[in-house]
């Protein structure tokens, strides 16, 4: 038995004079919750947990840029990789709630779980670089 790839049809036209609730109204056939805006997007799991992770990173990045710095540059790193984090997360949210995913096709928006695996690797990119940074390292100069 194959599972090849197949042709998916819809029956939903973007024409305004497609037959459809509105028909003959000069809106276009799509329902009320197919508009735009997504109302139902900030309460599911996927929505929560984005928001989550934006007030975290937020809280993460007050407490660095507030706190008394020893080492400018990982410091400077932590901030860095929070406010990208904090601004793919955003772009990811926003994308889910304003619908662009059905604009944008030329995405594969199935891999939009590339945002928890991103923060995943920058977080374990930091312990990492933040274990290398503490190792002691001999001051003899072998010349």
């Amino acid at each position: 038995m194959s599972h090849g790839a197949g042709l998916v049809r819809t029956t939903c036209s973007s024409s305004s004079n497609a037959p459809g609730p509105w028909a003959g109204t000069g809106h276009s056939s799509a329902s009320p919750s197919e508009g735009m805006l997504d109302p139902d997007y900030p309460c599911t799991r996927t929505a929560l947990l984005k928001v989550a992770q934006m007030v975290a990173l937020l809280i993460a990045f007050t407490c660095v840029r507030t706190s008394v710095w020893t080492d400018y540059s990982a410091y400077s790193f932590f901030e860095v990789v929070t406010i990208c984090d904090l601004i793919m997360i955003l772009a990811f949210y926003l994308v889910h709630l304003f619908r662009l995913y059905r604009v944008l096709t030329c995405i594969n928006w199935s891999l939009s779980i590339f945002g928890f695996v991103a923060t995943t690797l920058c977080l374990m990119n930091i312990w990492l670089s933040y274990k290398i940074s503490c190792v002691t390292q001999s001051t003899d100069a072998a010349v």
